[in-house]
């Protein structure tokens, strides 16, 4: 079957090219906005996919018509064969990309090349060091910075994202666009969304418009470049004048982008979900591991999606938390 095709086709016309897969439910940090204070029950190992698994459930994926596979976590470089699933995955054929907090990636950069990523999602919340320590409940702050100057040294794009969060870190809006002055990066600026477990209420919400008025109230508006946005992108794309890198606004809370989403989501243990606010899923690797065809399940699973956040298609059931609290947290989901 020829991966130029997409079959995976929703009720509502839309075509899914794009595979995130979580490779693990442990993290070597603990980020306010993504796990809870107590922590969270993992899954159980023998309930988890092997790296043979995630492979096997790959490439049916891409038999289907999937031409990017990002990996996930948790923190995907902590499980300890992530580098032979990054090389397995690397021969499929498909775009392979990354999105990691950054702490280990020294170790993996020959494993990055051979796979072929050339892009990776890095994750910082604030440029200041306490601040940074805060949220994350961690102090690799050092070690991030060090790894994203070793990943340009070694030519690969880095896509640094940043959860806004009002009163937290919505005063380094600016701190952070000036980044990209001097270094060919993108700062992806993503409003707080609500999952279980991370204390999630509107107030707490920095939008795209107060981010753009932000921007254009220290740059003026003649200076912010609106840039043109890749087909299915989740991002709004800006850049200042004369600036080597970009920035850019992720709005799944203020502007939505789902009537052009092509992302399906599967989860360490294996679980389907066809967006990622979604409470409902679809359980790949019991069938996988009876000998049975999951492809029934993927079409089932894509049929059922909805046209917008899972269901919450207005701005009352977003912020109910009867219904985002029996989504899982973040970490459970990958990001």
């Amino acid at each position: 079957m020829e991966n130029n095709t997409i079959l995976l086709q929703d009720s509502h016309g839309r075509g899914h090219d794009y595979l995130r897969i979580s490779i693990t439910e442990h993290c070597n940090l603990r980020c306010t906005y993504c796990m809870p204070a107590e922590g969270i029950a993992l899954t159980p190992r023998a309930h988890l996919m092997t790296a043979d698994e995630i492979v096997t459930i790959a490439k049916t994926f891409v038999n289907l018509g999937v031409t990017k596979i990002r990996l996930t976590g948790g923190e995907p470089l902590v499980r300890k064969d992530a580098a032979a699933i990054i090389s397995r995955l690397g021969k499929l054929g498909v775009e392979l990309s990354l999105t990691t907090n950054g702490i280990l990636v020294h170790d993996f950069i020959d494993t990055f090349k051979e796979a072929g990523i050339t892009t990776l999602n890095m994750s910082i919340d604030s440029l200041q060091k306490d601040k940074f320590n805060q949220i994350t409940r961690r102090n690799y702050f050092d070690k991030l910075w060090e790894n994203i100057e070793l990943l340009h040294v070694n030519g690969f794009q880095v896509k640094l994202n940043v959860v806004v969060i009002k009163g937290f870190n919505d005063n380094e809006i600016i701190d952070f666009i000036e980044l990209t002055k001097e270094r060919d990066i993108q700062v992806r600026f993503i409003e707080f969304m609500p999952f279980d477990g991370n204390q999630w209420n509107k107030s707490k919400l920095v939008s795209y418009a107060e981010i753009m008025t932000q921007a254009t109230a220290f740059h003026s508006s003649q200076k912010v470049v609106r840039l043109q946005d890749r087909s299915n992108d989740t991002a709004k794309n800006h850049k200042i004048e004369s600036y080597k890198g970009s920035f850019s606004v992720i709005s799944s809370v203020t502007n939505p982008f789902c009537s052009t989403c092509n992302r399906i989501r599967l989860t360490a243990d294996g679980k389907l979900k066809n967006c990622l606010f979604s409470n409902s899923e679809t359980s790949l690797l019991q069938t996988l591991r009876a000998g049975e065809s999951i492809e029934p399940l993927i079409f089932q699973n894509m049929k059922s999606k909805h046209a917008m956040r899972g269901g919450m298609d207005d701005d009352a059931k977003f912020q109910n938390p009867k219904l985002f609290s029996q989504n899982r947290s973040m970490i459970k989901i990958g990001g």
